[in-house]
């Protein structure tokens, strides 16, 4: 079953805060991020004024090298951590100004997050496991699994449904936690190194599934990859690199990206 392409806001609850949020055409914009993480002495400083806007409808890819700061980034747009300085804004709204409540409806409405590693619960199945966040927001189990069902159609796996996930291939553990980061249409999708564990093959397919759904269901979504091959295929590519972030245009040729393709293991 076909579901019908949104425009990538849910509805929005009474009173929200949130609720000018689909007539702006920008998203989210960060501002000066900065963040800080202490080792023993040590001080590391991943991010050190960070600014970015999001625009709706854009597909923008992140690269770096392993420990440049692109999960951490991605994290402080989902509201997932918090910055040291800096602020992230969505809908006109701080973050750092809404109360826990706000910041739940954020998290779970708002942000569809796909990590590199699937996190499914592999005795629940496929439908089991992409209805989790619809359960959560209070919807009944039979609405929430034929709704789970009708995005895993979405993504090819109508046929394995009632598959516990633990059974399912590596690229098919992926597209289920695709669907599950999309079951509530969210504002934002946010993929942290959403190929890192595929094969080549099992990669193209994930990325030609998430490019494929943004288009159709006119999502707003960012990704931080190592594959350049499949950064450029994005709107934007953004280069993270000694707490900064700049357009691949304007950054200096970076030494970890000897191989065009697939840059290997660089998280």
């Amino acid at each position: 079953m076909q579901i019908e392409a949104s425009s990538g806001a849910m509805m929005v609850a009474e009173g929200s805060r949130f609720g000018a949020f689909a007539s702006q055409p920008e998203v989210v914009r960060a501002e000066s991020l900065r963040k800080v993480f202490h080792s023993g002495l040590q001080e590391v400083v991943p991010l050190d004024g960070v600014s970015l806007s999001i625009l709706r409808g854009e597909l923008i890819a992140i690269i770096g090298p392993s420990g440049s700061g692109k999960s951490t980034l991605l994290h402080l747009l989902a509201a997932l951590d918090t910055p040291t300085n800096g602020t992230v804004y969505f809908a006109g709204n701080s973050l750092s100004s809404l109360a826990e409540s706000e910041l739940a409806e954020y998290r779970n409405s708002r942000i569809g997050f796909v990590w590199q590693r699937h996190h499914l619960l592999p005795d629940f199945t496929a439908a089991e496991n992409v209805a989790m966040p619809l359960l959560v927001g209070g919807m009944a189990l039979g609405q929430a699994l034929r709704t789970a069902k009708e995005w895993l159609g979405e993504v090819g796996l109508a046929s394995r449904s009632e598959q516990r996930a633990g059974q399912l291939s590596g690229g098919e553990q992926q597209r289920v936690a695709m669907a599950r980061a999309l079951v509530k249409e969210p504002a934002l999708l946010l993929a942290d190194e959403p190929t890192g564990d595929l094969d080549e093959q099992n990669a193209e397919h994930v990325f030609d599934l998430m490019q494929r759904l943004h288009r159709s269901h006119r999502l707003t979504s960012v990704f931080a990859t190592h594959n350049l091959a499949l950064a450029r295929r994005a709107d934007r590519v953004l280069v993270l690199g000694r707490g900064k972030l700049s357009p691949e245009a304007e950054a200096p040729a970076p030494k970890w990206a000897s191989d065009s393709k697939t840059l290997g293991n660089l998280g």
